[in-house]
C-alpha cells in the first residue's frame, strides 16, 4: 500500500522551533541589550563621545582586544598541541590530562587570578624564576596575557580534537610515502583541514578573554593607562555611580567586539569555502 508518510521529527515545526528560538533569544539577549541603549540614550551625544572617547577608555580598549589577541594566538599553538597528543598518542593518564583541559571550565576565574598572581610573585614558585631573569609577569600586562591564555585555552582544544579525531591516520602515512617531510605534511595535509575548526577555536577564546574580568583583576594591578582592562573601568564606573558613562563604554566595547568576530566568522566561513 502506497500513501504519503510525514517525517516524524523530534523537534516541533520549523515555525514553532523559530518561534521558540525567537522567545528565548529576546528575553536573553535583545531586552538586555535594548536596556543598555535606553541607559546611555539618558547622554547626549557630546557626552556620549566623552565619556567612551577619554585618553583612560581608549587605553582600556587598546589593552583588551591586544591581550585577548595575543592569548589567542599562543592558545591556537598550544591548543592544537594538547589536541594532537590526546587524539594521536597513548600513555598513562592520558585521560586525567584530558579531563583536566576542562578545568578553567570549571573553576571560579577568580581562584585562577589568586593562584596565578600568588605563583607569579617574586616569592612565587614561577616569580623565584622569572624575576631574576628580569620578567615581572605579576600586576603586568604580561600576567594579564598569561591568565587569559589558561580561560581560553580550553575552547580552542575542545573544538579542534574532534576534528582530529575524524582525520584518519592514513592520510599522513600517504604523505610519508609520498616523501612529504613532516612540516610538508602538517602545513600542505592537516592544517587546511584543520583551519576551520582552529579559527573557530581562536574566535572562542578571542571572546572569552574580551569579556574576562574576575582572573584578571587579581593580577593586573588595575592601574589605569597601564593594566587596567576595559571590563575593570565599567566597574569603576559603576562603583562612582556613573552608570550611563559605564553603558556607554559597554556599548562600545560590544561593539567593537561584535565587528571582531564578525571579521573572524567571515575568514572561517571562507576557510571552510576553500578547505580540501
Amino acid at each position: 500500500m502506497w500513501f504519503s508518510k510525514k517525517t516524524q521529527r523530534v523537534l516541533p515545526g520549523f515555525k514553532t522551533s523559530l518561534g521558540y528560538t525567537l522567545t528565548v533569544l529576546t528575553l536573553l539577549l535583545l531586552l538586555p541589550l535594548a536596556a543598555c541603549l535606553f541607559k546611555a540614550a539618558a547622554l547626549s551625544p557630546a557626552q556620549f563621545f566623552a565619556a567612551v572617547g577619554t585618553r583612560r577608555a581608549i587605553a582600556t580598549y587598546v589593552l583588551s582586544f591586544g591581550a585577548s589577541f595575543v592569548a589567542a594566538v599562543i592558545n591556537v599553538g598550544i591548543g592544537l598541541l594538547l589536541a594532537w597528543v590526546l587524539v594521536r598518542y597513548e600513555f598513562w593518564g592520558r585521560r586525567l590530562l584530558d579531563s583536566l583541559i576542562d578545568l578553567p571550565f570549571a573553576l571560579p576565574t577568580s581562584v585562577a587570578g589568586l593562584v596565578f598572581s600568588s605563583l607569579l610573585v617574586k616569592k612565587g614558585w614561577y616569580g623565584q624564576l622569572l624575576v631574576p631573569l628580569g620578567i615581572s609577569a605579576a600586576y603586568s600586562r604580561l600576567g594579564i596575557v598569561i591568565v587569559l591564555v589558561f580561560v581560553g585555552l580550553p575552547f580552542v582544544v575542545r573544538t579542534v580534537q574532534p576534528v582530529l579525531e575524524s582525520l584518519e591516520g592514513d592520510t599522513e602515512e600517504a604523505a610519508a610515502m609520498l616523501g612529504a617531510s613532516r612540516w610538508q605534511t602538517l602545513w600542505r595535509v592537516l592544517l587546511p583541514a584543520l583551519r576551520p575548526s582552529l579559527m573557530t577555536g581562536f574566535a572562542l577564546s578571542f571572546a572569552r578573554g574580551l569579556g574576562e574580568y574576575g582572573s584578571v583583576v587579581f593580577i593586573s594591578a588595575n592601574i589605569p593607562y597601564k593594566t587596567e582592562i576595559a571590563p575593570v573601568l565599567i566597574v569603576a564606573q559603576l562603583e562612582e555611580f556613573k552608570y550611563a558613562e559605564a553603558t556607554a563604554i559597554a556599548l562600545v566595547l560590544m561593539a567593537m567586539s561584535l565587528v571582531s568576530l564578525a571579521f573572524v566568522n567571515w575568514l572561517e566561513r571562507r576557510s571552510r569555502r576553500y578547505a580540501p
